[in-house]
């Protein structure tokens, strides 16, 4: 379903209008591998331009059911870059790749094949509560990481 055309959530309306002209990665704020790949975002993105969209926002639940995916098991991280969206290991490779340093140390996943992957991302996604626990993203962030993160309106 992550195959809709660029820009296509701005003619949903029930995706909320919203500032698309950085990069947002859509996480699970409650997973505390996500939180960890936030933190590192943070760490690693100089250019300061990526955003963090906790999935259990209001944008957040509305882009995952644009996209055709679950709200109520969200299983995937998803990157919107230039109004087009990846998702899973194809999501978290190119915020990799975009913010360099260590990020880039993703990049090597490529060489395998995209369906290996694909089932790689989906039981690391499946199991993270148990392997890493729950966190809250949202619970007192660094000020530079709160910056980038977006929540829903007062």
């Amino acid at each position: 379903m992550l195959t809709r055309p660029d820009f296509s959530y701005r003619s949903d309306p029930q995706v909320p209008t919203f500032d698309d002209r950085f990069p947002i990665a859509l996480m699970d704020a409650e997973c505390a591998l996500c939180c960890f790949g936030a933190r590192m975002i943070d760490r690693l993105d100089r250019s300061g331009e990526i955003r963090i969209c906790p999935l259990q926002t209001a944008l957040g639940r509305a882009l995952l059911s644009h996209y055709g995916l679950s709200v109520d098991r969200p299983d995937t991280w998803l990157l919107l870059e230039r109004g087009r969206v990846l998702g899973g290991f194809e999501a978290m490779i190119r915020v990799g790749e975009r913010s360099g340093g260590w990020g880039r140390g993703l990049s090597p996943l490529r060489i395998l094949p995209r369906a290996l992957r694909n089932l790689l991302y989906g039981w690391i996604a499946r199991n993270r509560y148990r392997w890493f626990g729950r966190g809250d993203l949202c619970a007192l962030p660094a000020a530079r990481l709160r910056a980038r993160l977006m929540s829903d309106p007062p």
